[in-house]
């Protein structure tokens, strides 16, 4: 799910038989390491309760972050499966995920049970694919690649839209709310891989940043041909466009600043755009 200010180059996994006695710790296998998918993940569904707050839009954005936490012991199964192997933390992870398949599977028929028909099940569906993509590239332990991150956060980004249509919502509304978050995550991400390549002394494409940023003022663009009402969200992603060139233009800074700054960036965004929502 992605844009991680803690983008590392993939870690190699350890050779099988490497572990046979170890035993794993519960974070390892339950808590994410890309803190900045945590972000990706809590801006879609804060979206959309502050534009169109129900029960089915709460236990949606809970879900979303419950299918977060739920990828990181699918993953980890899904690389030992793939390997041919069962560690003890593929074991420990497969207990992890099966309890996080039941709650998200509880969430999801409460939005069965109190949404207003099966709309909101559209964004769902469209997102699927790139969740998979994403997926793929996990199971391939190649899930900070650049496609995969984008995939995986523009898939989540949906949820803003389930949201809004599972309370009986305008669907040009719910499709310009992904428009501004996916605007967001395909500016922010590329600049974020950029920024943590100079830091480590690796070279980056100044090419892809400029057409994610192309990308994003067009998709910021489109949300508002869908509903002015998103003209504020518009502006922030335009506005977040330029701060992350003049930061860029700027000295390497610490992967944890980086982090920050695109949290701020992130949830400002949302802000801004549910406030213009409000009022318009």
């Amino acid at each position: 799910m992605s844009g991680r200010p803690d983008h590392v180059a993939e870690q190699p996994a350890p050779a099988e038989g490497s572990e046979p006695h170890r035993v794993p710790k519960l974070k390892s296998v339950a808590l994410p390491s890309e803190h900045g998918g945590w972000g990706l993940t809590i801006e879609p569904g804060l979206l959309g309760v502050l534009v169109a707050p129900s029960l089915a839009g709460f236990c949606l954005a809970f879900a979303a972050l419950v299918a977060f936490l739920a990828r990181t012991p699918v993953k980890l199964v899904l690389v030992d499966r793939r390997r041919g192997r069962m560690l003890p933390r593929t074991r420990l992870a497969l207990r992890v995920a099966a309890v996080e398949v039941l709650v998200l599977a509880a969430l999801v028929i409460v939005v069965v049970l109190t949404a207003e028909g099966w709309s909101w099940s559209i964004p769902v569906l469209v997102a699927a694919p790139l969740i998979a993509v994403e997926l793929w590239y996990d199971m391939r332990s190649r899930s900070r690649r650049l496609i995969p991150e984008l995939a995986g956060a523009i898939g989540i980004a949906g949820v803003a839209a389930s949201i809004v249509l599972v309370d009986g919502g305008d669907g040009a509304l719910a499709l310009g709310l992904w428009s501004i978050l996916a605007a967001r995550v395909v500016s922010a991400i590329p600049h974020v891989r950029g920024q943590i390549f100079r830091l480590h002394g690796r070279p980056s494409s100044a090419s892809v940043t400029l057409v994610a940023d192309f990308v994003a003022v067009a998709g910021a663009i489109g949300a508002v041909a869908l509903d002015t009402a998103l003209v504020a969200g518009a502006i922030a992603v335009v506005a977040l466009v330029i701060a992350q060139r003049v930061i860029a233009a700027g000295p390497a800074r610490r992967a944890p600043i980086i982090g920050a700054m695109q949290t701020v960036f992130g949830f400002a965004v949302v802000l801004v755009t549910a406030i213009g929502v409000a009022r318009s």
